[in-house]
């Protein structure tokens, strides 16, 4: 699954700078004496269904990242409105939805039982703020090409509490990473914090899109840990797994329930 692939390579990045900084101590750490886990990844949005829960196990750090589908769990998304759906698994590992919708404002309760574990996670679909446009403005330290950034331009509602994720894409193809906003500084206003393309970097007749999701606390916290963990900063997260919104029993991943929309420009 992509979270425990990613899991794997900020932990490893992190190890490295831990053991650099210990100096003064040998420090082994045995990455492969660690119990599988399942990993479960739920997604239901405003966009028309069917939505999916894939659910896997974690491997060992020094295996390849193939990792094995957890196969006849029971998994029901459940939404405040008393709507009850028993998803199929349509793919080893990939539970689908058959008739619950995706409604901004509404709250989806997830529930997995397989191998005699049970795990739960709740979700509130944020009321959708509007993405209106993307702004381009040069990256003025580089020297030798002129290069762009990228503004999401959207207008922060009043009231505080409000949580995004951002995917670029760059001539369609996604860019290999995302970014988390709160409104903890900007709150009411317009947007002007931006989206970088790690590489090769955006020039003028490139297409962009941005693809921004309104997401809920909880979720925002955990995609916010994990870009903290993959930062490497000492004094930052520790190499551990990000706290999750799935509780019963332990579990990695995350269940999200968000609006999704999509603006695409040309850099002219």
């Amino acid at each position: 699954m992509k979270i425990w692939g990613e899991l794997k390579k900020r932990v490893i990045q992190l190890t490295v700078i831990v053991a650099i900084l210990s100096c003064e101590k040998e420090i082994s750490i045995n990455l492969n004496s660690i119990e599988p886990l399942i990993v479960i990844e739920g997604n239901i949005t405003d966009t028309p269904g069917p939505y999916y829960v894939e659910i896997s196990r974690t491997v060992n750090f020094g295996s390849e990242n193939s990792f094995p589908a957890v196969t006849n769990a029971l998994v029901i998304i459940s939404d405040n409105r008393g709507l009850k759906d028993t998803l199929t698994e349509m793919s080893q590992g990939v539970y689908k939805t058959n008739k619950i919708t995706g409604v901004a404002e509404n709250s989806y309760y997830l529930t997995v039982n397989v191998e005699g574990k049970s795990f739960y996670a709740i979700s509130s679909m944020p009321k959708k703020v509007s993405l209106d446009s993307l702004a381009f403005a040069p990256l003025i330290f580089n020297s030798t090409k002129e290069l762009y950034y990228t503004v999401p331009l959207y207008t922060d509602p009043l009231q505080l509490g409000n949580y995004y994720r951002f995917y670029l894409f760059v001539n369609g193809e996604k860019e290999n990473s995302y970014s988390v906003f709160n409104d903890n500084l900007n709150n009411g206003l317009v947007n002007g914090r931006p989206l970088f393309s790690r590489d090769p970097g955006i020039e003028k007749g490139d297409t962009v899109s941005v693809e921004m999701h309104c997401i809920d606390k909880n979720v925002y916290n955990y995609f916010y840990a994990l870009t903290q963990l993959s930062s490497g900063r000492p004094g930052g997260v520790t190499p551990s797994n990000p706290t999750s919104n799935i509780t019963g029993d332990y579990a990695l991943g995350y269940f999200s329930a968000h609006t999704i929309q999509r603006v695409t420009q040309i850099v002219k």
